[in-house]
């Protein structure tokens, strides 16, 4: 059902060690970036960046506007490593194998992963251009049991049945809309709830009305298989969606969803999503504590 499903903690710990042994660097901070937002890599002081190809038991990006790079670095002198670019079901690999990096990421030491993801705007009230904190996610692949934890269990990554009621840090979520209110972006920064679906197909009228009523503000087709195993292995997760575009609920609508207009709203609001980004990382201590 699931091929290449269990990559298992010794490949994981033969990539971290291999990538230990080629930088001084030791990141605290992960860092996921999604369509068109791979700019908060090039943020980074101190590069040391692999492709994705050049990497032991790594998947490979696909996906336009996806970089495929693992770069090393410190952003305004914290530790880091920043994703630019990331896996979808949609690209064929099994669910264990998008969240493999995330894994990685716990074996290289990093304590707080961030992801950003570009999203399509179930909320009414939502504008292209807004900048969503996750509070909670619907895991609709989950739901058919396309799930990354399905499989053995692995103890030394965490425990078979882990709590995802507290799945997105709320001190962080805090943190995120304080900081966001002092760079001056409360006009567009909202909270929400994000759904992810396999695609690569867009939604639609009928899936975007139940999924508005299921309670979701946006949805796309990342996020929350990474949620999920970084939860698992008791890092610490902050999420950040940026609206590209309003889904099509109305079946009189001439709109359609495309993947360009999702990379031009990445360029028109991705430096400002940096920015809240690179402040939150200064304010995230070694220990998970905030200042």
């Amino acid at each position: 059902m699931f091929p290449e499903a269990n990559k298992g903690y010794d490949d994981c710990k033969a990539t971290a060690d291999w990538l230990l042994a080629q930088t001084d660097i030791q990141p605290r901070v992960g860092i996921v970036c999604g369509s068109g937002l791979g700019g908060l890599a090039e943020m980074l002081k101190d590069q040391v960046a692999f492709n994705y190809k050049d990497i032991p038991n790594f998947p490979q990006s696909t996906v336009h506007g996806h970089a495929g790079r693992l770069v090393f670095g410190t952003l305004k002198g914290r530790a880091c490593v920043c994703m630019q670019g990331r896996f979808h079901l949609y690209e064929g690999y099994a669910v264990q194998r998008i969240t493999l990096p995330i894994r990685i990421f716990k074996l290289l030491g990093v304590e707080t992963v961030i992801l950003t993801n570009a999203a399509g705007g179930l909320n009414e009230d939502f504008k292209v251009g807004d900048i969503m904190v996750i509070k909670d996610h619907i895991n609709l692949p989950g739901f058919a049991g396309n799930n990354p934890l399905v499989g053995p269990n692995d103890e030394r990554f965490g425990v078979r049945f882990p709590c995802m009621s507290d799945a997105y840090d709320r001190e962080l979520q805090q943190l995120g809309m304080d900081v966001g209110q002092e760079l001056g972006y409360g006009d567009f920064l909202k909270e929400g709830v994000y759904c992810a679906l396999g695609g690569p197909s867009f939604e639609t009228i009928a899936e975007c009305r139940m999924l508005h009523k299921l309670g979701a503000d946006a949805v796309g087709m990342s996020t929350v298989h990474e949620v999920v195993v970084a939860r698992h292995c008791g890092m610490r997760v902050f999420a950040l969606s940026l609206i590209t575009n309003q889904v099509v609920m109305d079946y009189d609508s001439e709109e359609k969803a495309n993947h360009e207009e999702v990379l031009q709203a990445g360029k028109q609001r991705g430096l400002q999503m940096e920015h809240l980004v690179s402040t939150m990382v200064t304010r995230i201590e070694h220990n998970n504590s905030y200042i």
